[in-house]
């Protein structure tokens, strides 16, 4: 934990109306302001307590108090350095380091998550059993999507028409296996703009997950594999369609001491950068856009994809309540605190349902699979497309 870091927070409160565990509970230390005094509290000698590294892991790490804070205080580091502490210093109960073993064994390989896929029409019968074993177990079940048939993507989309550029693309881990559409429509838009697309074969997990869970090892291991990839791919430009995964590989300078050597940007984000080109066809849809954290806050980029769909004829865009305040997704906190996931899940649900839109646009898998299932318990039911699918509906002139 960083002295200097803890230094810039003058606790002046402008967080706590932000923090969503604050909002939920109204407790100090369950603000960003308390965890960063509890982090100085460390760095003066208190070891990490069991009660300390309670009040950590309860943070979704969403970054809202990083976009509220005046002083500029880079909560992220903090929490990011805090975790890692945790998780060397502090000695977990036997059934949550199996879990969170499991976890972090399974999620990050798109392998072994390929595993599970012929099993996940079990998934909602199972939640229940799960439960009774261990919450997290309840909770991965509850998440959990339809399966979708897998679809193999190329090595190399041809741009059509003039190429205009040539990108990297990541396909993901979640991405890849439980929401494969979403990576087929972000191929075909960029290709559609004018961008050939290259798709290494042999990707992994980009190091999301573990980096933001102290588990710096495996964060570090999995994005060197990441960064070879792509740069044996000779491409200048990676185009992102993950928020938490472009989040973290943009700070991959930090992580590993050293740049790339390319761009990562989100797929919003590049798309406004090029400029439209292709034509677009109308799609008469009312629209709810739900800002992921780690898009909006962490990466600032919130404009972009409110601009893409607007630019769509017949495309109403409504704006969902309180879009700051987190779903509960946060990587893999629904899974590790699936009780405070819940209320948030159940709060941001009824955020949506208020809009009377058709179709809720989200440009994270987590977030997804976050307000389907909080949808579903409220009895509601709501059709969730990412922008790409949006998009790729629009310019190809066909029905989402």
């Amino acid at each position: 934990m960083d002295p200097e870091l803890i230094d810039d927070c003058v606790h002046c409160g402008f967080c706590l109306p932000t923090c969503p565990t604050y909002v939920l509970w109204g407790e100090e230390m369950d603000s960003p302001r308390g965890r960063i005094h509890l982090m100085l509290q460390h760095v003066e000698g208190t070891p990490v307590t069991p009660e300390m590294a309670g009040h950590f892991d309860a943070c979704l790490g969403c970054m809202a108090c990083v976009t509220a804070c005046p002083s500029g205080v880079r909560y992220d580091r903090l929490i990011e350095q805090t975790r890692a502490v945790v998780e060397r210093e502090h000695e977990r109960d036997p059934r949550e380091r199996a879990v969170r073993g499991l976890v972090f064994s399974l999620f990050p390989y798109p392998r072994r998550l390929r595993l599970l896929r012929p099993g996940m029409w079990l998934a909602e019968r199972l939640a229940p059993f799960l439960e009774r074993v261990h919450p997290s177990l309840g909770a991965m079940a509850g998440l959990a999507p339809p399966v979708r048939r897998r679809q193999r993507m190329p090595r190399l989309v041809r741009a059509r028409g003039e190429r205009r550029a040539v990108v990297g693309m990541l396909t993901g881990c979640v991405q890849g296996e439980f929401f494969p559409q979403v990576n087929a429509a972000t191929a075909r838009v960029l290709a559609l703009e004018g961008c050939d697309v290259v798709i290494p074969a042999g990707q992994g997990c980009c190091g999301a997950l573990s980096v933001h869970s102290g588990r710096e090892d495996q964060a570090r291991r999995l994005a060197r594999r990441t960064v070879a990839t792509f740069r044996k791919a000779g491409v200048d430009t990676v185009v992102v369609n993950a928020a938490g995964c472009g989040s973290s590989m943009k700070e991959y300078g930090e992580l590993l001491g050293e740049e790339p050597g390319f761009r990562v940007l989100d797929l919003s984000e590049f798309l406004a950068e090029l400029g439209p080109v292709a034509e677009r066809h109308p799609l008469p849809l009312t629209v709810a856009y739900h800002d992921a954290c780690h898009l909006a806050h962490a990466q600032g980029v919130r404009a972009q994809p409110r601009e893409l769909l607007r630019g769509i004829p017949g495309l109403e865009l409504r704006e969902v309540p309180d879009s700051a305040i987190c779903c509960g997704s946060a990587g893999t906190y629904n899974v590790f605190q699936p009780e405070a996931a819940r209320e948030l899940g159940d709060r941001k649900a009824k955020s949506v349902g208020s809009t009377g839109a058709e179709l809720l646009v989200s440009a994270n898998p987590g977030c997804t699979m976050q307000i389907v299932a909080a949808m579903r318990r409220g009895g509601a039911d709501i059709r969730v497309a990412h922008t790409a699918e949006v998009l790729d509906a629009s310019l190809r002139g066909v029905s989402l």
